[in-house]
């Protein structure tokens, strides 16, 4: 699905680094699960969370059977986004991430023309992409959580994709020297963590980077970022 800061781009090259050497069995969790762009490429026991109770009740009313809607007008657009209690929430999560510019939580109505200016078909295409992906997600359990409530097996591999610091802000405010804390704590548990971010603590080491452009918004528009995948080295940073 469409999502602001998707890794469907880079999933080809993170997920074998991230599940090499995986056990039969091994739990695979994505405590910011977003779009679903890498997991919906991972088999076995898969577990998925997000603090967006929306968005889990989109992915789990997908596997009952939803389908999405395949147009919207913005007047729709913005009675959903203006009244989201009067919704479904997996109405409310197509619509407030598919729908929008970017893939930004109701960032406005996708709109543009094709290359030979002919109105793009945003909607369709966000109903197509959701469609594709379904099949892919059929056996995969969500749940609505923060990452530092989660409850997961030791031994588990562990693949975060959090709001990036220094970049665009989230509705939520999001304590990342926190979230390094627990990274460092899931792996002393006997876990195998990892995480997509720009920069990372000294302790954690880069085990992947790709250059990758970006567009996040109207009026920054293409943007360069050096995606990169981190995990957890105590000795790299002396603690």
């Amino acid at each position: 699905m469409k999502y602001m800061g998707s890794k469907a781009r880079i999933a080809k090259y993170i997920l074998p680094i991230i599940l090499q050497d995986r056990k039969p069995q091994q739990l695979y969790i994505e405590p910011f699960c977003g779009g679903c762009n890498t997991i919906d490429k991972v088999e076995g026991r898969r577990l998925a969370t997000d603090s967006n109770h929306f968005l889990i009740g989109l992915y789990t009313s997908l596997q009952l059977g939803w389908d999405p809607p395949q147009s919207l007008t913005e007047d729709e657009y913005a009675q959903i986004k203006n009244n989201k209690g009067d919704y479904p929430n997996e109405l409310v999560a197509f619509v407030g991430f598919a729908c929008s510019y970017a893939a930004k939580w109701f960032g406005g109505y996708c709109r543009g023309k094709t290359n030979d200016g002919r109105p793009r078909d945003y909607i369709g295409e966000a109903y197509r992409n959701v469609m594709k992906q379904k099949p892919n997600l059929d056996n995969v359990c969500f749940a609505v959580g923060d990452y530092n409530k989660l409850n997961f097996p030791e031994e588990s591999i562990i693949y975060c994709d959090p709001p990036y610091a220094n970049t665009t802000k989230y509705k939520d405010a999001f304590d990342h020297a926190e979230f390094w804390r627990w990274c460092r704590e899931a792996t002393w548990n006997g876990n195998r963590v990892f995480v997509s971010e720009y920069n990372a603590p000294d302790d954690f080491e880069c085990v992947w980077q790709k250059e990758i452009v970006s567009s996040l918004t109207k009026n920054t528009g293409a943007k360069r970022g050096v995606e990169k995948l981190f995990k957890y080295a105590p000795q790299k940073g002396g603690s």
